[in-house]
């Protein structure tokens, strides 16, 4: 009771325009959505770039001349197909910048692979065809570095058009769905590799090299699709943890004589996760890393020679996991290429050259997050660092033979960057934790040339709405500084007592606790904190850019740590005079459901209310890539699976639990919520359940959003 008085006093003493945030402005209408700068494409010289304008019309820009009005280069009224208009939805040019594929009809696969339909455009002779009418549509088609050849995937199989000749050669013929896969990867890669597409063109043209993906030894997972009169099964292959895989080689075939196959050896591996020729040689570049992910082996076969010859250039290891490098940057001349590792104990950038040669880069106790690339005379390296003890992003030039550092960042927060190509020009994306996002247009030494959009017009808006401004502490934890957000009520008043709202994640790969605009999330805690809670973040052991034995204290335990560490966060939150103890939430999607549900059972002293959005319950139902990359297999490592798995601690429940779940989840499967209410059911807990029949991870679409967090907001409110 006392609670209710101190929020109704609260509410009184608070002017009416605070109480103007509310879920429906956030998640329908989208009211404090940021503004952004619309995407263009680089041409080689780095200056000019094109765009799609709001018209559907292709234009033509230079950075050098901004104050020139855009040079259109195809008129959408003029793109008509047997007299039927179609929209671009997307485009890309040939090496000429002559030749342009046009892409509409474009269809999601999963969260990275679509489909489309493919035009070829040719903007000398203004002609405009097809890419096939009988293999459509097509995916991850792509002009031969020549521009006189198209290649594409179509049902599994690679396939190659001669534009002179309109002919259409298949290289493979076995693919079929949930058999074999060449070309393009398979879900589990395509979703913890970050790869869909698994073939590159030699410099010259000549080469083609693929993966194959056999995947049926893989175990098929099956979703319902619900609306018809009987529901739509949908079943893909989904290898969880200790599972077999797709068996994945590598091939090459010179197109001029497509029928002969050949295999490249690369020696014992599990996974194949990068494939691409080098930059101005035919030199092929691939990665191979072993099941338990503790060594990633770089590889080069030379076409060079009379016969391919293929020899390793190095291997990285850990006593932990390797993380695969997304993109390799190679060097102007082509000497070789740079990439990143931990091998120190910090993520730095080092340069392999293709005699084996390993030298670094950069150094220090900072991790590289993002590696963006090499200036077109190679003297300069471009990337993102730390900063902050982990919560900020900064942008930094190297000077590679000096190695002098150079900050580009304005300010301590969070930059992102878009290059152009060779790094002439720069779109820079600055944003702090109570600021939205500004960009800008930079050169390659940091001079600003152009404020592209400030969200002034957003700022004008929030300035009215009576904010609280998010603040960072560390916060001594189980003998360990961890990193936290605050957000305090409106007026807060350290003599009164108030609920604690933690927002988790906790898992690798993404922190909760960053120096960043955070758009509808941070209004949505905003809205909480006018209600009188406390909206607190914090980023436990395992979570990344404080270097590798912070990063990788979980291996083999996931959620043992970090949730440890929720604990002893939320028990210092009780501590404080001005927090009411017994009134301590948490919420978490995805991981952080994993985190959530685990605090609600092994916290369930500390406690009150938990939320569990598309949580993983036991990571044997997690696919074996992301889940072996930590954990090693079930089989090796029963204990660490079975110790933490929020299904073998429902006992302990003793809050409110609210467990939400789409039953289209093609990557946290509904199984992991269903087997977690049948759990709960058997220890005779009570606990509140939702299901979004036809929803994937993200849980979107129409008035999707709306509804879930109504739904929490809810929830919270007459819980904690």
């Amino acid at each position: 009771m006392r609670y209710i008085k101190i929020l109704a006093i609260f509410l009184l003493s608070v002017p009416v325009f605070a109480q103007e945030i509310t879920v429906e402005k956030i998640w329908k209408k989208f009211e404090y959505r940021s503004l952004g700068v619309d995407g263009f494409n680089t041409l080689k010289d780095g200056d000019r770039y094109t765009q799609l304008d709001q018209d559907g019309n292709l234009t033509l820009s230079y950075i050098s001349k901004p104050n020139e009005a855009p040079i259109i280069l195809l008129k959408a009224k003029d793109l008509k197909y047997r007299g039927k208009e179609f929209a671009v939805e997307d485009y890309r040019f040939d090496e000429s910048e002559r030749k342009i594929l046009l892409m509409t009809s474009i269809t999601p696969i999963y969260r990275r692979s679509y489909s489309a339909v493919f035009f070829l455009y040719d903007l000398d002779s203004r002609s405009l065809e097809p890419l096939s009418e009988e293999y459509s549509p097509q995916t991850l088609a792509e002009y031969s570095p020549d521009g006189k050849k198209v290649s594409f995937i179509y049902k599994n199989d690679l396939y190659v058009k001669d534009i002179a000749s309109q002919k259409i050669t298949p290289i493979t013929t076995d693919g079929k769905r949930n058999k074999i896969i060449n070309g393009t990867t398979d879900w589990v890669y395509e979703e913890e590799f970050s790869i869909t597409k698994a073939y590159s063109w030699s410099p010259d043209s000549k080469y083609l090299a693929f993966l194959k993906f056999v995947e049926k030894k893989v175990k098929e997972f099956g979703m319902d699709m619900y609306g018809e009169l009987y529901p739509d099964r949908y079943e893909f292959k989904y290898p969880k943890a200790g599972e077999e895989n797709s068996k994945v080689s590598a091939h090459w075939v010179n197109v001029s004589n497509p029928k002969k196959i050949n295999a490249i050896n690369l020696g014992f591996y599990e996974y194949i996760p990068r494939i691409q020729w080098s930059n101005v040689s035919n030199r092929l570049i691939l990665q191979t890393m072993n099941r338990h992910q503790d060594s990633l082996t770089y590889h080069m076969v030379d076409f060079s020679g009379k016969k391919p010859l293929h020899s390793i250039l190095y291997t990285d290891v850990s006593s932990s996991y390797v993380d695969v490098n997304e993109a390799l940057h190679f060097m102007p001349k082509g000497e070789g290429f740079y990439l990143t590792s931990e091998k120190s104990g910090y993520n730095q950038l080092y340069a392999l050259d293709y005699t084996g040669n390993f030298n670094s880069i950069t150094s220090g106790e900072l991790d590289i997050i993002d590696a963006y690339g090499v200036s077109q005379d190679g003297a300069h390296f471009y990337y993102t660092r730390s900063g902050q003890s982990g919560i900020s992003k900064v942008l930094c030039r190297i000077h590679i033979p000096s190695k002098e550092v150079k900050v580009l960042s304005p300010m301590e927060g969070w930059t992102d960057a878009n290059f152009t190509q060779g790094m002439k020009y720069y779109v820079g994306v600055f944003s702090e934790a109570n600021t939205p996002p500004v960009y800008s247009l930079y050169d390659g030494e940091g001079k600003l040339i152009k404020l592209l959009e400030d969200n002034n017009d957003l700022k004008s808006k929030l300035s009215k709405l009576n904010l609280s401004k998010k603040t960072f502490q560390t916060l001594e934890v189980n003998g360990v500084k961890l990193n936290a957000s605050v957000i305090l009520p409106p007026y807060f008043d350290q003599s009164n007592e108030y609920p604690v709202y933690m927002n988790v994640y906790g898992g690798p790969g993404h922190n909760e606790v960053t120096n960043q605009w955070d758009g509808n999330d941070f209004m949505f805690h905003q809205l909480l904190a006018s209600k009188g809670y406390i909206v607190v973040s914090v980023d436990p052991r395992g979570t990344q850019y404080r270097g590798a034995g912070f990063k990788k204290a979980t291996y083999l335990q996931l959620g043992k740590l970090e949730v440890e560490d929720f604990i002893g966060a939320a028990k210092y939150f009780q501590k404080l005079p001005y927090v009411d103890a017994n009134r301590i939430g948490i919420m978490g999607w995805s991981y952080g459901g994993f985190m959530s549900s685990l605090a609600m059972t092994k916290g369930a002293d500390v406690f009150k209310m938990g939320i569990a959005v598309a949580p993983v319950t036991n990571w044997r139902y997690y696919d074996n890539i992301y889940t072996e990359r930590f954990m090693r297999t079930p089989q090796e490592n029963p204990k660490g699976y079975d110790d933490n798995s929020p299904i073998n601690h429902v006992d302990k429940l003793t809050g409110k639990f609210l467990l939400i779940h789409g039953m289209a989840d093609d990557n946290v499967h509904f199984q992991n919520s269903a087997n977690m209410v049948t759990a709960l059911v058997k220890a005779n807990k009570q606990f509140d359940f939702f299901a979004y029949p036809n929803k994937n991870h993200g849980i979107y679409g129409g008035n999707t959003r709306n509804h879930l967090f109504s739904m929490m907001y809810d929830y919270i409110l007459k819980n904690l």
